[in-house]
C-alpha cells in the first residue's frame, strides 16, 4: 500500500486541523434557524456550541497526551471517524437533542486529532522557519473555519435541505482526511507504554513561556466562543437580512482576516506574535462593545477584521511558544494543556454569554463579557512581554 513521506505527512495534519475547525463552526451560521424552527432561547443554542469544548476539554483532561502513546496517525484517525460521525448526527437531527449529541462526538474527535495534528506539524513541517509551523496551525483552522462560515452559508441559503447539506459536505471532507492520514506512516514510539494519565513535560524554565502560550490561545478562543455563538444573531439583526450566504460572507470576514494574517507572521517571533495578539484583540473587544452600542453594521465588520487579526496574532503566538517548550518526544502534551485550558474557559465564556443574552438582553451580555475578556488580553500582553521561549532539550540531552 502507497505511503506519503514527510511533506504528505505535514499536509495531511493541516487538513485534519481544518477539518477540526470546519467541525467546530459548521452550525454557526444555522444557529438563527434551528432557534427559529424549534423555539429555542439564545442560551439553548450557546450551550450547543458549547457543548463541543466542553466535551473536548473532557477528552483532553482523561488523555491529552494519548497522541504521544498511541501515535500521531492513530490519535489523527480515531478523531476524524468520531468527527464525521458526529456530522451524521447533526444531518438528520430531529430535534435539539441530537445537537448536543453531535457536538459532544465532534468534540471528543477534535480532543484526539487536535493535539495530534499540532505535534505532527511541527514534526513533519516543510519550512525552514522553526516559526511557519505555527503559523501553518493559524491557516489550517482558519481555513477550515472560512470553509464553515462560506459553504456553510451558500450551502443552507442555496442549496436544498439547508440543515442537512452542509453536514453530507463536511462528512465527505472527513472521509477524504480519513483516507489521506491512513497513508501516512505509522509513527507509533518503537516502546509502547502503557498509557496513564499524566502531566504535560516540559523543558526546564518554560513556566512562564507555557503561561504565555495558554492565555495567548485562551484569548483567541474565548473571543471566537462570543463571535461564533452570537455573531450570526448579531449579524442577522445589524444586516436585516435572513439571507444566510450574505451572513457567512460576513462572519467569513474574521477568518480570512486569520488567514491572511497568519501568512504574513510567519518570520514574527512568537512571544512577539502573542503580545501584538493581546493588544489587537483589546482593539478589537472595543469594536465589540461600539458595535453592540450603536447597532452600526460598519463596526460589526471593523469587529469582525480586528478581531480576527487578533485571533490570528494570539494564537499563532501561543501555538509557537508551547511548541518550544514542549520536549521533541513529548510535544503533543503542551499542546493539550493549552487547547485543555483554552476549551475551558471557552466552555465557560460560551454559555455564560449565552445565559446573559437571553436574561439580560445581547447588548447588555456584549457589556459585561467584554471587559472580562479584556482583562485576559491585558493580561496576554503583560506576560508576553516578561516570556522567554526555552530551547527545548531532548530526553537524551536531558540525562546527559
Amino acid at each position: 500500500m502507497p505511503s506519503f513521506g514527510r511533506r504528505g505527512a505535514f499536509w495531511s495534519a493541516a487538513l485534519v486541523l481544518a477539518l477540526a475547525l470546519w467541525s467546530s463552526g459548521a452550525p454557526s451560521v444555522l444557529y438563527p434557524d434551528y432557534a427559529e424552527r424549534w423555539s429555542l432561547p439564545a442560551v439553548v443554542m450557546t450551550s450547543v456550541f458549547a457543548a463541543y469544548p466542553f466535551a473536548l476539554l473532557v477528552m483532553l483532561l482523561i488523555a491529552g497526551g494519548i497522541a504521544d502513546i498511541v501515535g500521531r496517525r492513530r490519535a489523527m484517525l480515531t478523531g476524524v471517524a468520531l468527527i464525521a460521525l458526529g456530522a451524521v448526527l447533526f444531518a438528520v437531527a430531529p430535534h435539539v437533542g441530537f445537537l448536543f449529541a453531535g457536538r459532544v462526538l465532534q468534540g471528543v474527535g477534535v480532543g484526539f486529532a487536535m493535539s495530534a495534528a499540532s505535534a505532527s506539524l511541527v514534526e513533519h513541517s516543510v519550512f525552514r522557519s522553526p516559526r511557519a509551523a505555527s503559523a501553518a496551525t493559524t491557516v489550517s483552522t482558519s481555513g477550515g473555519l472560512t470553509l464553515a462560515l462560506l459553504c456553510g452559508g451558500a450551502l443552507a441559503q442555496f442549496a436544498p435541505l439547508p440543515l442537512v447539506t452542509t453536514y453530507v459536505v463536511l462528512f465527505v471532507f472527513a472521509v477524504a482526511a480519513f483516507a489521506l492520514v491512513a497513508l501516512t506512516p505509522d509513527d507509533r514510539p518503537s516502546a509502547s507504554p502503557r498509557w496513564r494519565p499524566s502531566l504535560p513535560r516540559l523543558s526546564p524554565g518554560a513556566g512562564l513561556a507555557v503561561l504565555a502560550a495558554v492565555l495567548g490561545v485562551v484569548v483567541a478562543y474565548s473571543v471566537g466562543a462570543v463571535f461564533l455563538s452570537l455573531g450570526a444573531q448579531m449579524a442577522r439583526q445589524l444586516t436585516e437580512t435572513d439571507d444566510l450566504f450574505v451572513i457567512g460572507l460576513i462572519l467569513g470576514l474574521s477568518s480570512t482576516a486569520i488567514g491572511v494574517t497568519a501568512l504574513l507572521i510567519g518570520r514574527v517571533p512568537s512571544r512577539i506574535a502573542a503580545l501584538a495578539g493581546g493588544a489587537v484583540s483589546l482593539a478589537g473587544l472595543g469594536a465589540m462593545v461600539v458595535t453592540s452600542a450603536t447597532g452600526s453594521l460598519a463596526w460589526f465588520v471593523v469587529w469582525c477584521i480586528v478581531g480576527g487579526i487578533g485571533y490570528s496574532l494570539a494564537f499563532a503566538g501561543g501555538v509557537g511558544l508551547a511548541a518550544a517548550a514542549a520536549a521533541p518526544e513529548h510535544r503533543a502534551g503542551p499542546f493539550s494543556l493549552v487547547y485543555l485550558v483554552a476549551y475551558l474557559l471557552q466552555t465557560i465564556v460560551a454559555v455564560g454569554v449565552g445565559a446573559l443574552a437571553t436574561s439580560l438582553g445581547l447588548a447588555t451580555a456584549v457589556d459585561v463579557i467584554a471587559p472580562l475578556l479584556g482583562l485576559l488580553a491585558v493580561t496576554l500582553v503583560i506576560v508576553s512581554a516578561m516570556a522567554v521561549a526555552p530551547r527545548p532539550q531532548s530526553l537524551n540531552e536531558r540525562t546527559v
